[in-house]
């Protein structure tokens, strides 16, 4: 039997789930997604727990995202079936956290990326310290922010969700208190007493422990430059938001330039994703995602990414088409429409 990359523990009250993956930095496979389901919903149902704990073996991650390597070789292995059983499987688990009737703390102190903020982000309380840095930087692998990302994107503050699913730009645990994605902050240092207080807790005395163990987050970069986001990331196509970048600064530059790297195509979809998402239910946007990878997941764009990024790692990826400005927005447009008309399975 092969070992759980996951620990579960009660202590009282309270149920932990240890992510203990770390040579992957937690990146979740098939078996850690269908384990945290068993234990949330053995939980769920067990009168005795009133909380739940999530934590980190590793002290880089609390957890990297998908094994999106293993997803890679089943489609090149033409195993779509494999492909789809995977992304099923974890927005199933999404969903389970966005409604799990207690409270999911998540304490992260390190790399949150992609699948590790569909299992933080949608549980109620996300704890993030100075080490953690969260980012869904799916558009530089050929692909789209998924696990639900096109439900909270558009639920961050302002504009702030579009730009960072484009651009994959990685948050600061200040950034993401001011965006929506972490409820709390703690220095690294005292993190270890607040996750002693939670497990000790008795009853739902929660909050008091949040309040007396969490304080004010650092300043947010973010935040300073959250009227220049609005601006370009509030409306329009891709190519809107680009073309409104058109000043001298460092920031600017630094989008601009990050941009042009990324997949033109995932760029597009991503914007109309998050756009349309900002209408729809988590379940409809989980259902959506789960249609749509099936199609992303065959084009060469996912594959060659997922190539220069995770498997020779060259950075250095050839997108087709090369340019945002050589997509159709129509095509954009119908496969959306296309893909809206089929129910998930």
């Amino acid at each position: 039997m092969m070992a759980s990359f996951i620990q579960t523990q009660v202590h009282g009250n309270v149920a932990e789930i240890v992510l203990d993956r770390p040579r992957a930095l937690n990146a979740l496979d098939g078996s850690m997604i269908r384990d945290m389901y068993a234990a949330l919903t053995k939980w769920r149902d067990d009168d005795a727990i009133t909380a739940v704990l999530v934590t980190s073996a590793s002290e880089r991650a609390f957890c990297a995202g998908g094994d999106i390597k293993s997803v890679r070789q089943s489609a090149l292995d033409r195993d779509h079936n494999a492909v789809h059983a995977f992304f099923a499987a974890e927005y199933k688990l999404n969903a389970l956290i966005a409604n799990y009737p207690k409270p999911y703390v998540a304490l992260i102190d390190g790399h949150a990326m992609g699948g590790g903020l569909g299992i933080s982000v949608h549980g109620s309380v996300r704890v993030v310290t100075e080490k953690a840095g969260l980012a869904m930087p799916e558009t530089a692998i050929g692909f789209f922010p998924d696990i639900g990302a096109s439900y909270f994107l558009p639920r961050l503050t302002g504009a702030t969700g579009m730009y960072l699913g484009l651009t994959g730009v990685r948050a600061s645990a200040a950034d993401a208190v001011f965006a929506g994605l972490a409820t709390h902050f703690v220095p690294s240092d005292e993190l270890g007493a607040l996750a002693d207080a939670i497990r000790a807790m008795s009853g739902t005395d929660l909050d008091a422990v949040l309040a007396k163990h969490t304080t004010d987050a650092p300043a947010s970069q973010l935040k300073d430059q959250a009227g220049e986001i609005d601006r370009v990331f509030g409306s329009g196509a891709i190519t809107d938001m680009v073309a409104r970048l058109t000043g001298d600064d460092e920031w600017t530059k630094q989008t601009r330039e990050a941009l042009t790297t990324l997949a033109p195509s995932s760029l597009w979809i991503t914007a109309e994703l998050v756009r349309r998402g900002a209408d729809l239910t988590l379940e409809q946007c989980l259902d959506l995602e789960l249609v749509l990878g099936a199609e992303v997941t065959r084009n060469a764009d996912f594959i060659e990414g997922v190539r220069a990024v995770l498997v020779d790692k060259d950075r250095n990826p050839s997108w087709n088409p090369p340019s945002i400005d050589d997509i159709d927005a129509e095509a954009i447009e119908a496969l959306f429409t296309e893909i809206t008309a089929e129910p998930a399975q």
